[in-house]
């Protein structure tokens, strides 16, 4: 289906949840993320699904925001529509937030560039597996838009400094250099990829549900940082106004 931004299989115990608009390179468009949030709901909800993996469609893994959308959101701003601004942005955040509680382990399969918002659906799965030829990174500051909730992912993967070199660079990393930075957890090459994400999917179903479901509860409760919708409040209509409608008009 020409609408079906979000595809959805099953493979032994590993539901395979693949953004699928690859001309744009997978942003992350207002429908992609209510299909995402469908996939993940479904998988949830599924008992013989032990882990979820999250990849993409052609040669990038999510690039981020739609700019389609955001072209579409400047133009409402200047008729002063900006509770839309507000309520899109929140849209974003509880996908990522639903993932990031998600109560069965998450596998990011970055097939390639992950960048802003892609970027932190990656750091938002519980392991990250990258081509040796993708790249990841933050660079919405040069379009003027400040980075938001995936900060806070980011601090708790990398921690302060690295999180500081990142989002003030912009530049996308090798796989080998998020590697060592610890934004991932194992590189593979390109043809490897799927097999080492149903690998991992493989190990995770040997575990005990319930210890499992526990387990991430934990892992949750102590990461370092507090999670929570609140981001949102440093997002929505900043992304849109002063220097963010200047970058992303010179953009355009």
């Amino acid at each position: 289906m020409a609408d079906e931004l979000v595809v959805y299989t099953t493979q032994g115990p590993a539901a395979i949840i693949r953004l699928n608009n690859p001309t744009k390179r997978n942003p992350m468009s207002k429908d992609l993320l209510d299909q995402l949030s469908a996939a993940v709901t479904r998988a949830t909800d599924d008992p013989a699904v032990r882990a979820l993996i999250i990849t993409g469609t052609g040669p990038a893994f999510c690039a981020g925001m739609d700019l389609s959308e955001a072209r579409d959101a400047l133009a409402r701003l200047s008729g002063s529509d900006v509770g839309m601004a507000w309520a899109e942005a929140q849209h974003g955040e509880q996908l990522l937030d639903q993932i990031y509680n998600c109560a069965k382990p998450t596998i990011a399969a970055l097939n390639g560039v992950a960048a802003g918002n892609g970027a932190g659906l990656a750091s938002v799965c519980d392991i990250a597996i990258m081509s040796s030829e993708a790249r990841i990174g933050y660079p919405e500051m040069r379009s003027g838009i400040q980075a938001a909730m995936v900060v806070l992912h980011l601090m708790r993967l990398v921690g302060e400094r690295v999180a500081r070199y990142l989002i003030l660079t912009g530049e996308l990393q090798d796989a080998q250099t998020a590697l060592s930075m610890g934004l991932v957890n194992q590189v593979v090459e390109p043809d490897k990829l799927m097999d080492a994400a149903l690998v991992c999917a493989g190990k995770i179903a040997l575990n005990a549900p319930l210890a499992e479901a526990k387990s991430k509860v934990m892992l949750r409760r102590f990461s370092g940082q507090a999670m929570g919708l609140q981001m949102t409040d440093y997002t929505a209509v900043p992304h849109l106004e002063g220097e963010a409608r200047i970058g992303l008009e010179a953009f355009f």
